[in-house]
């Protein structure tokens, strides 16, 4: 017979309901160094956090080297798969798709990020 207070129940449902049931944030984004200039395309789980390292030049590549620093867009899932499938997607497309999406979100291409950190 189970003891009524061995809390081992209730500690497989947190474990189960942390693993299974919390809400997952995964981010595209696209990033850019001015207007119509050298796009990125990457994904995170921590957008805010991840555009502060471009921002900062943590690391070293692609974006430290051509100052790809501005936030113009931006998709939310929940699953990582798909937001990898996504991103390969954006990555595949023409550069006019792109400034397109760009457009349909943010037509003045104002960097984002900051309406995300003091939104």
């Amino acid at each position: 017979m189970r003891d009524p207070n061995d809390t081992g129940i209730v500690n497989y449902f947190m474990v189960f309901y942390d693993k299974n049931m919390r809400e997952h944030n995964y981010y595209v984004y696209i990033l850019t160094n001015k207007r119509n200039g050298t796009f990125y395309v990457g994904v995170t789980n921590d957008l805010i956090r991840r555009i502060w390292e471009h921002k900062q030049e943590i690391v070293c590549g692609f974006t430290k080297k051509y100052q790809v620093k501005m936030l113009v867009y931006y998709e939310h899932c929940e699953d990582i798969n798909a937001a990898i499938y996504r991103e390969k997607i954006i990555k595949k497309w023409k550069r006019c798709y792109k400034i397109s999406a760009i457009e349909n979100m943010n037509q003045t291409w104002k960097d984002l990020y900051y309406d995300l950190f003091f939104g």
